[in-house]
């Protein structure tokens, strides 16, 4: 069956007709991974975008339910070049195609992935439909698309209540691991052997208490605090800041998400009671942002934002440069930014814009890019040690 992407500025793109046949107005992003497609359709932070993979083939490996980032697909749709309608991989529950059909995703295939995304870079993110409609009058479509925006999809995105997570010891009985680090996570508490450094460098969080705001979180988030020991409590993204707080956690995290920061009026203004507070703040992307609005500082959309796995990142107060995992297309206005409440903390090789802040005189620090990141890759997981290690001195100076 024939389909067709219709872009705002008039553009029409006409391909096959992949997963369900549902017709969707959303906004076009790309992403430049060459693996970890299953980890970006399962990524909250694309609720209200339908998303273009730029690597040219798609499924091959099709999906494993272990290794979902959230219960399910999040993207409005998926756009690809060629879509596998076979795939070889052990651990494979489904194809692609069965996964988009049985979570209501369209998609469209057979288009030339390269002269949209060379598009999207030259004018800007733009909306768009992917439809089935041979027959789509592009005048009376137009309007709709220009019309378009995500709104307030953290709302969507977030848990609908508490939970909590346990740490290591728990991890491969309870299923909060998935893939090749539940097998490690066994081995290790079975004495069978040590942990490997690139997932977890001890159990240093071993009794840390960590409450998680969820404003739209990807699992590896919590699964990379209690492969260090941690205890996580998830939090909704709309709960009080006086309930964290009289929690008494140990650290708070604040998650990626979806959607303009600016949206979030309500949980911007919960983020400035967590500031006023002693207790070690660890945020990565939406989070991040939020945390800077919060304070003080200012955000802006990107041409056409940073979604891939190969992102340089350079650490400014060491010179060192990690390869990062990126979804965003908001960023902090580092011109706006006044240095006695932040200073940056990370920047972006490719472009100069801020990947991350250290807080003046505050336990706090957050970053743009995921330190999660989940396929890959993992040069930077060490912040979680860090955040780790704040959260323990914290409370060794409670103790003195």
């Amino acid at each position: 069956m024939k389909a067709f992407l219709i872009l705002e500025d008039g553009t029409v793109f006409e391909g096959s007709h992949i997963g369900a046949e549902r017709e969707v107005i959303s906004e076009i992003v790309f992403n430049t991974s060459m693996a970890g497609y299953l980890e970006v359709l399962t990524d909250p932070s694309y609720a209200g975008q339908a998303v273009c993979m730029t690597y040219p083939l798609i499924g091959n490996y099709g999906v494993c339910r272990d290794d979902l980032e959230s219960a399910g697909p999040w993207p409005d749709g998926l756009i690809v070049r060629e879509l596998s309608r076979n795939f070889s991989n052990f651990r494979a529950d489904c194809s692609i195609q069965q996964f988009l059909e049985e979570h209501g995703v369209p998609g469209i295939a057979g288009i030339d992935t390269r002269a949209l995304t060379k598009l999207l870079r030259k004018k800007g993110t733009m909306n768009g439909m992917i439809t089935t409609n041979a027959h789509f009058n592009l005048a009376a479509v137009l309007p709709g698309l220009k019309a378009y925006t995500t709104g307030k999809v953290v709302e969507k995105a977030t848990c609908s209540e508490r939970y909590v997570l346990k740490g290591s010891r728990d991890l491969a009985e309870n299923g909060a691991l998935s893939g090749s680090a539940k097998f490690a996570a066994a081995d290790y508490e079975a004495g069978k052997r040590e942990m490997r450094p690139s997932l977890v460098r001890t159990l240093n969080g071993a009794g840390r208490r960590v409450a998680l705001m969820d404003f739209g979180a990807k699992g590896n988030i919590a699964r990379s605090l209690q492969m260090r020991g941690c205890d996580v409590t998830v939090y909704p993204a709309l709960t009080p800041a006086e309930e964290i707080i009289a929690s008494n956690p140990d650290g708070i995290m604040l998650s990626n998400g979806p959607g303009d920061p600016k949206e979030c009026t309500s949980i911007i203004a919960e983020l400035r009671k967590i500031y006023n507070t002693d207790i070690p703040v660890f945020a990565i992307c939406l989070g991040h942002q939020l945390m800077a609005l919060a304070t003080g500082a200012d955000t802006y959309k990107m041409k056409y934002g940073h979604r891939g796995g190969n992102h340089p990142v350079r650490d400014l107060a060491t010179g060192r440069v990690y390869i990062s995992s990126q979804n965003h297309g908001y960023v902090v206005d580092t011109d706006r930014l006044d240095p006695a409440v932040a200073t940056p903390a990370f920047v972006n090789v490719n472009d100069g814009t801020n990947e991350g802040l250290n807080y003046t005189g505050k336990n706090i620090f957050t970053v743009q890019f995921h330190p999660e990141a989940c396929c890959g890759p993992q040069d930077s997981g060490y912040l979680f040690d860090r955040f780790i290690d704040r959260m323990n001195n914290a409370k060794m100076e409670v103790t003195r």
